[in-house]
Parts: C-alpha cells; sequence; structure tokens
C-alpha cells in the first residue's frame, strides 16, 4: 500500500508557505479545481507558484501525490522542483509524477510496451542513429542521399510526429511523390519496430496512440491522474496538446503556466496557439495573471515591454518591478562576426581594469558556432576563456560506450549493433558491414542474430567470420 507522509499536521491550518507570496501567485496556488492558465512573465515567479501549487493540493487534502503529474521543460527542472516541494511537504514529493513530456512518455511506453510491439527493454536513439536509418532506406530505394539528404527526411518526419501524425494518418497531399516520404516514414517505423527501438518523437506519438486506440489504457490514465500541472505551456507541440487533452478529459483539472511573449520553439514544432487558445479549448478555465517581476530593473522592463507590445498576437500583460537600478541598456551594431569579437574583448578588457574578475563575466550565444570569431579574439589577445559547449552525451567515446549498454541490454539493436562491432577497430570493415546487413534485410533477421551464425554464409572470407565470431562470443560473456 502506498502512504502519504505530510510535515506535522498543524501545518495544515497555518499554510505558512503562502505568506512569501504575492496577491496573484496566492490565487494561482489557491485555485485547485478546474482548468487555470497563469500567464507569467519574465521573472515573476512561476515555478514558486508551481511547486507552491503542488503542496497546497497535498497539504488542503484535495489529492494525494501520486495522482498528480507536473510537466517540465527540462529534467534539471522536474529535480528542481521536486527538492523545492518536499521542504514543504516532506518525502511525500517522491510519489508525484513529475519530468518531461518525454521522460513521462517513456514511462507510459515501459508500462504498456506489448499493446505497441515493443519489448520493456526498448532503446531510445539519438539522431545519429536515426539518420543512420534513414541512410540505410535511401539506399534500398537507390534514392540519392547528395540530392535528397537524410536530414531532409528527418526533419519531415519529425514534424509529423510533433504534429500527433503516425504513417496512416499522413494524406498523399502532404508527401512528395518524386520522394516519397510517406513510404520512408513507414519504413523507419517498421524498422524502429524490428530494432525494439524508439527515437524521442515516438515518446510522445507513440503514448498518444496508445491513449487514441486503448480505452482501457485511456481510462487507466484518466483515474490515475486527478490534477495535471504543466510548464512553459507555450512551447508545447500539437502532440503534446493532444496528450493532455485526452489525459484531463474526465476532471479537467489542468494548471498551464506560461508565456505567450516567450514562445520562440515555433521551429521546433512548438504552437504558441495552444496557450492562446486556452480559453477556448477548456470551458469556464480561469486566467491569471502574473506581472510583478522580481529579477528585472525598471528601465530593462520598458524597454521590454515597449517591444512586446507590438507582437501580433498575445493575450496581454505589462510587467512591473519595485527594482529601480540606474544602469542603461546599452545596444552596440557592428559591421559584421569579426567587428563583434573584437567590440566584446574590448567590453571585458574594461570591466577587467574595473577590478572584474573574468569568472563574473558571461558570453551567452544563440548557437555555438558563434563563438567560433570570438575564441580566435581572444587566443590573439591573451585572454583565458573557457567554453560550455559540446553535451558530455554526443562525445563520442560516451555514444561508443552507450551503444555497447545497449546491445547488452538490446540485442535487437542494430544501429547500436552497427555502432561498436569495429569500434574499437577489429579488420571489420564498411564492406563487410554492407554484407551483413544485406542479410539482415533479405532474411528479415537482426544483425546480432546474422553474427551468431556467421559461419553459415558463404560471401564472407573466413578470417572475417573469425573476428565476427569472437566479437558475437565477448558480447555474450
Amino acid at each position: 500500500k502506498q502512504r502519504l507522509i505530510l510535515m506535522p499536521m498543524n501545518q495544515l491550518t497555518d499554510f505558512e508557505y503562502l505568506n512569501s507570496l504575492n496577491e496573484e501567485q496566492k490565487v494561482a496556488v489557491k485555485t485547485l479545481h478546474g482548468p487555470v492558465l497563469v500567464l507569467s512573465g519574465a521573472g515573476t515567479g512561476k515555478t514558486r507558484v508551481l511547486t507552491t501549487r503542488i503542496a497546497h493540493l497535498l497539504m488542503t487534502q484535495t489529492t494525494k501525490p501520486w495522482n498528480i503529474m507536473a510537466v517540465t521543460f527540462t529534467n534539471k527542472a522536474a529535480r528542481e522542483m521536486k527538492e523545492r516541494v518536499s521542504t514543504i511537504i516532506g518525502s511525500a514529493a517522491e510519489q508525484i509524477l513529475m519530468g518531461t513530456f518525454h521522460s513521462l512518455g517513456a514511462k507510459m511506453l515501459r508500462q504498456h510496451a506489448e499493446l505497441l510491439g515493443l519489448k520493456k527493454n526498448f532503446t531510445i536513439i539519438d539522431v545519429d542513429d536515426q539518420l543512420k536509418l534513414i541512410k540505410q532506406i535511401l539506399s534500398n530505394h537507390n534514392i540519392d542521399e547528395k540530392r535528397s539528404p537524410a536530414k531532409l527526411f528527418l526533419n519531415i518526419i519529425n514534424s509529423w510526429k510533433d504534429k500527433g501524425l503516425t504513417p496512416d494518418k499522413i494524406s498523399d497531399n502532404f508527401t512528395n511523390s518524386t520522394n516519397n516520404e510517406k513510404q520512408i516514414y513507414q519504413e523507419y517505423q517498421i524498422k524502429l519496430l524490428q530494432s525494439n527501438c524508439v527515437d524521442f518523437g515516438d515518446l510522445l506519438i507513440q503514448p498518444l496512440e496508445l491513449l487514441r486506440t486503448n480505452n482501457d489504457v485511456l481510462n487507466q490514465w484518466q483515474s490515475k491522474i486527478s490534477h495535471i500541472l504543466i510548464d512553459e505551456y507555450q512551447d508545447t507541440n500539437t502532440a503534446q496538446y493532444l496528450w493532455i487533452r485526452l489525459l484531463c478529459s474526465k476532471t479537467n483539472n489542468i494548471c498551464c503556466v506560461g508565456d505567450d511573449d516567450q514562445s520562440i520553439y515555433g521551429w521546433r514544432g512548438a504552437e504558441v496557439k495552444n496557450i492562446l487558445g486556452f480559453s477556448k479549448d477548456f470551458e469556464n478555465a480561469k486566467t491569471i495573471r502574473l506581472e510583478q517581476n522580481y529579477r528585472s530593473t525598471k528601465k530593462i522592463l520598458e524597454a521590454a515591454n515597449c517591444l512586446i507590445n507590438k507582437n501580433n498576437a498575445r493575450l496581454g500583460k505589462n510587467l512591473w518591478t519595485q527594482n529601480d537600478g540606474d544602469e542603461n541598456i546599452e545596444i552596440s551594431s557592428v559591421y559584421d562576426s569579426s567587428e563583434e569579437a573584437i567590440n566584446i574583448g574590448e567590453k571585458i578588457e574594461e570591466k577587467i581594469r574595473d577590478n572584474k574578475k573574468l569568472s563574473e563575466i558571461a558570453i551567452l550565444v544563440r548557437t555555438i558556432s558563434q563563438m567560433r570569431e570570438i575564441e580566435e579574439r581572444f587566443i590573439s589577445i591573451g585572454l583565458p576563456y573557457r567554453v560550455v559547449g559540446t553535451k558530455f552525451f554526443d562525445r563520442l567515446e560516451i555514444k561508443d560506450a552507450i551503444a555497447y549498454v545497449r546491445i547488452l541490454c538490446n540485442s535487437s539493436d542494430n544501429l547500436a549493433f552497427e555502432r561498436v562491432i569495429n569500434t574499437p577497430r577489429r579488420g571489420i570493415g564498411s564492406t563487410t558491414i554492407k554484407k551483413l546487413l544485406d542479410i539482415s534485410r533479405l532474411e528479415d533477421i537482426q544483425l546480432f542474430h546474422v553474427g551468431e551464425n556467421i559461419l553459415t554464409y558463404e560471401n564472407i572470407n573466413l578470417p572475417t567470420k573469425d573476428k565476427i565470431n569472437k566479437f558475437i562470443n565477448q558480447i555474450n560473456e
């Protein structure tokens, strides 16, 4: 039996955690039933509102922790939110279903994998493996990868998944008959299933399909989840929106926190219309505006409000603050990236002369490629710096190590097998790997099983068979 462990009972009546909130924040926290949209401007304390609202749901005994689903934009945000909630309610916070759309989707898939033809130990592949898989399909269809790059097909497939479209829901009007994207998508999904793999888009669209097509699963999750809270609602895509609509349709207890003026992820499938149309989507929805900013100064907010007021589609709010501050915003116009790098270097040298520490200075860029000119400038003037760039899990040696773990957990994972069979080098070249892929496709078996039966194939020479056999034995050990 699950146990609910809260703080001492005397706190149930005091609600001291509400004292630090302003009036609008208190309204957002105390409105516990029905659909609620919290329009939260930058620096207005949205995380505090979300965490306090979760705590208030439990401290008022409105629901149980295992009946709450809290969706965040990053796993880091989920961890921080759980830590904040636990400071108010104690260890009960551990029983809240909290994470990103993708992590929660993965949990749902692990639980119901068999209904989709998957095994519970399925592998989640990354972009490199997605591209590798699509290149194999293009090669099978004799499609010139230079004229029709794999990345183009991947972008199309990802956009369809963001919209909640499985291959059977795509009409011929949406496809290019020359390249036949729909067929590539269908074969891509079949190969993923054969390898017991999913991609990140599947972590959204597969749970959506589960809820759409299986009433038992839908009823199970609707009965389990009594309250849903969503952070950064302006960045949700269509698949996420449809998923949430299905989950909350029984109780309508949904609280979405977001800012229509900060919707910048349209290129990644985000639909700002999700937040703009909240009141139409959910009957009797309540909209609460958080407008007091705790982060910036008056001059910064005045400039920001002046610009944001020009936006065409917005629900409207006006940020204000009690922070005075007298520093003006400085805008520098430069001719090119070289001049920009020189400008940045000179400003930093000025700061150093004013006894500022280098560790107190940060340069924010939109993409890592913009750092090249700046780095070259810093090297030329002898200015020490540190780049926060490539993610740990994107490093080649880490991806290789993870591929070994993947093949140990899931022998059907062709992509992992292909990555590690010659890493480190074992003298098994690309020609041999192509032969293995051909056998795998013709006999409709996984690469690992081809390797296990390698001695039976005549088109591979004996020394290479011995190397493959040795590799298979190592994996089995």
